[in-house]
């Protein structure tokens, strides 16, 4: 029932021009600083082979790629998620969805996973840049992956926090809005840490950015990984709870 759930939810999105608008500008604005990002590159590249230990393509190129997609997509995720229970209670048929013979997990789960199939090809046009290049220069394939699973995770957790702020409001808008402040002030934390010794505080694990960065520099590290599925299950544990509470109401 999940997957038909999901099913349903990634046409859904399809169906609405907002996916398409959304995808197409996406690919612009990535597209025009990637080609940006080569233009830079075969302009210093003479002074790079001079340097010891120079980075290379993937330092260059992709990292920055990823690292901007992750900021565009911090915008652009609210108005992908503030519709997936939002517009459900606007149009009155959550009601006809929760007394459905199914659970409130399994419905959760099923919309939460459709976003994640429109997220997996957003990634897949976002990573054929950087691999296009392998046609004619030597990538460091571990580093583009880390970057990769790293964007995956950041945008999976953008939306688990979006599927929550959508399921305390019948406002798409204001799930938008709110999902964007959250995001935002979680992403920002580490903003703390210039004036911190260390980067061991409480700030700098709770915010996004720091764990991601990490990801995005090919370190793999299980405390990075952990903090983005307990951010994950989090907040889709807390939109479950949310549902549930509603049905007890209604």
């Amino acid at each position: 029932m999940i997957l038909t759930i999901a099913k349903r939810e990634f046409r859904s999105m399809f169906m609405s021009p907002l996916a398409w608008v959304i995808l197409a500008v996406v690919q612009v604005i990535l597209a025009w600083s990637f080609f940006s990002s080569i233009d830079v590159f075969f302009s210093i590249q003479s002074e790079l082979t001079t340097l010891k230990n120079a980075p290379g393509v993937t330092d260059l190129i992709a990292s920055p790629l990823f690292e901007l997609a992750s900021i565009v997509l911090l915008m652009v995720m609210p108005l992908l998620t503030m519709r997936l229970i939002s517009e459900e209670k606007r149009n009155k048929t959550i009601s006809l969805l929760l007394s459905a013979p199914v659970s409130i997990t399994e419905i959760v789960l099923g919309k939460y996973l459709g976003l994640l199939f429109f997220i997996v090809c957003l990634l897949v046009l976002i990573t054929l840049m950087p691999l296009s290049l392998a046609m004619g220069t030597e990538l460091d394939l571990t580093k583009l992956f880390s970057g990769v699973f790293g964007l995956f995770l950041a945008l999976a957790a953008f939306s688990a926090a979006g599927l929550y702020m959508s399921s305390l409001t019948d406002n798409p808008m204001i799930a938008a809005i709110s999902t964007f402040g959250l995001l935002l002030l979680l992403w920002m934390l580490n903003v703390s840490n210039a004036s911190a010794t260390d980067g061991n505080n409480v700030f700098s694990y709770l915010s996004l950015h720091v764990h991601f960065t990490a990801l995005l520099r090919g370190i793999l590290n299980t405390r990075d990984i952990a903090y983005f599925l307990l951010f994950i299950f989090g907040f889709i544990v807390l939109a479950i709870r949310q549902l549930e509470t509603q049905r007890l109401q209604s």
